[in-house]
Order: structure tokens, then C-alpha cells, then sequence
């Protein structure tokens, strides 16, 4: 015991953790014809946000005040599940709880 064969090393060393990528971005969950239309649907969902901020005068608003309610709502639904899918939170949450998000 006094030649220190008793303290041999017990575990073995740590696996480095595989490479991400910046932000994990992925597009394996939205491919085809899904992803061209969730950004244009994003893209024109901020342009109507845009749109109602222009409008300075109105007569009647509580449509324009829906509207803007809508398409803003819209806007960062667009972004929060364009987030999910193209990111590995999608990995991280499951694609049972994804389909209930």
C-alpha cells in the first residue's frame, strides 16, 4: 500500500461534448415548402404591424386598434415558432410537447 498502487486513477476522463453550432440553428423540423412560407407569413405579419403605425388619424379605431392587436399577435407567433423549430429547442422540449405548444 505504501507504493500508492491503491490510488490508481478510478474514473475515466471526461468526453468532450460534441461542437454546436451559433445558436444551435437547424433546419432539419422545417424543411420544404414550410420554411419559405413561415418567413414570408413573418415578413408580411411586421409589415402590417408597420402599416397600422402609420396610420397618425382615424375616425372609428377600435378596428385599426383590433387590427393592430391581430397582427402583432400574429408577428411574434411567427417568430416564437420559427424559434422552436429552427433551433434545437425543438430537441430539448420533445415533439410531444412541441405539438402542444
Amino acid at each position: 500500500m505504501e507504493n500508492g498502487a491503491v490510488y490508481n486513477e478510478t474514473t475515466e476522463p471526461e468526453a468532450k461534448a460534441p461542437r454546436r453550432r451559433p445558436l444551435g440553428c437547424t433546419l432539419r423540423h422545417l424543411w420544404g415548402w414550410r420554411l419559405p412560407v413561415k418567413v414570408i407569413q413573418t415578413i408580411l405579419s411586421f409589415v402590417a404591424v408597420v402599416c397600422e403605425e402609420v396610420v397618425d388619424d382615424c375616425m372609428n379605431c377600435s378596428g385599426l386598434y383590433f387590427f393592430e392587436f391581430i397582427s402583432c399577435s400574429a408577428f411574434l407567433l411567427c417568430l416564437l415558432i420559427l424559434y422552436v423549430y429552427c433551433t434545437d429547442l425543438y430537441e430539448s422540449l420533445g415533439k410531444d410537447k412541441v405539438q402542444k405548444l
